[in-house]
């Protein structure tokens, strides 16, 4: 389990710069220019103080080793985002961010320790306490990813004969809110069964009052008394009726569309362009984390 810091707590001697991130008050960030704020994606500076307390821990502030910071925690993030947004190339990142294997280098950490998941979910849930919302019933659905790029390893994808699919498959589950709770990313020759059970499972070890899930007709069979004799989960299977003709709104499962429908907003995730699935869903928590950010940032209250 990662641990965050609250700004407010560490101490420092030197009088705080303008930006008063960790990596300006310890580390050599100080040594660049503050960048300006110029593209869509970029941070507030409402989301850049709601995300300032979620960032993790620098470790040689622990004595853990390493060295400092040599870039703004909001200029990496800024061009995180910024990647996802557009889809560029990592070696293609404007000259106004800080390098392009600094960037990816962070990326890369928070992506092996599932720092980016923590993130999310941190953001999630502020996002649900300021709606209101109440996380009592869960969706349930997957989305197949269309013909796989060509950096795309072969260990890491295949063809779905059933839906003549070669590439990979998004499985994700959602709250009712169409809120991500999780997502796995496998080869599409990989059945909707097998593969529902690894996020099904991170889902019912974290979020323990949950007792419900929906799913569509491709996860009925044996997932269903497995999860209810393993994990004590209904799964409650939505299916499309055989008199029906042409589009559907079937119930629930239009809450994980609208899901994917935003993901198909961030350029990064219109094809598959990344070479490891946990870099595939890493772009997607990071997707997520877009949107949830921009909520806070709009919902937090106003001084008066």
């Amino acid at each position: 389990m990662s641990q965050f810091y609250d700004t407010a707590e560490a101490e420092s001697t030197s009088a705080p710069p303008a930006c008063g991130c960790l990596a300006h008050r310890f580390g050599s960030a100080s040594d660049h220019r503050i960048r300006a704020r110029r593209y869509p994606t970029d941070m507030s500076d409402a989301e850049r103080t709601v995300v300032r307390r979620l960032l993790p821990v620098l470790g040689w502030l622990r004595g853990w080793g390493g060295q400092p910071e040599a870039y703004c925690n909001r200029s990496i993030l800024d061009a995180i985002r910024y990647l996802v947004d557009n889809g560029i190339k990592w070696r293609a990142m404007p000259a106004d961010f800080p390098l392009w294997d600094r960037v990816y280098a962070f990326f890369r950490r928070w992506r092996d320790n599932w720092l980016v998941r923590e993130f999310h979910d941190r953001s999630v849930a502020g996002s649900v306490s300021r709606s209101g919302g109440i996380r009592s019933d869960r969706g349930r659905d997957r989305l197949p990813v269309g013909q796989a790029d060509a950096v795309v390893g072969a260990y890491s994808h295949g063809f779905d004969g059933g839906k003549l699919i070669n590439g990979r498959k998004r499985r994700a589950v959602v709250d009712t809110l169409g809120l991500l709770l999780a997502v796995m990313v496998t080869a599409a020759d990989v059945g909707d069964r097998a593969a529902a059970q690894v996020p099904l499972a991170q889902v019912s070890s974290g979020h323990h009052l949950l007792a419900l899930v929906w799913a569509d007709g491709g996860y009925t069979g044996s997932l269903v008394e497995y999860r209810l004799a393993g994990l004590a989960l209904f799964l409650a299977i939505v299916k499309r009726s055989d008199d029906q003709k042409g589009f559907v709104v079937l119930p629930k499962r239009w809450i994980v569309e609208r899901l994917f429908a935003h993901l198909m907003r961030t350029r990064r995730l219109a094809r598959d362009f990344e070479r490891r699935t946990a870099s595939a869903e890493a772009v997607i928590y990071w997707s997520m984390i877009l949107l949830m950010t921009r909520r806070l940032a709009l919902s937090r209250p106003q001084p008066a």
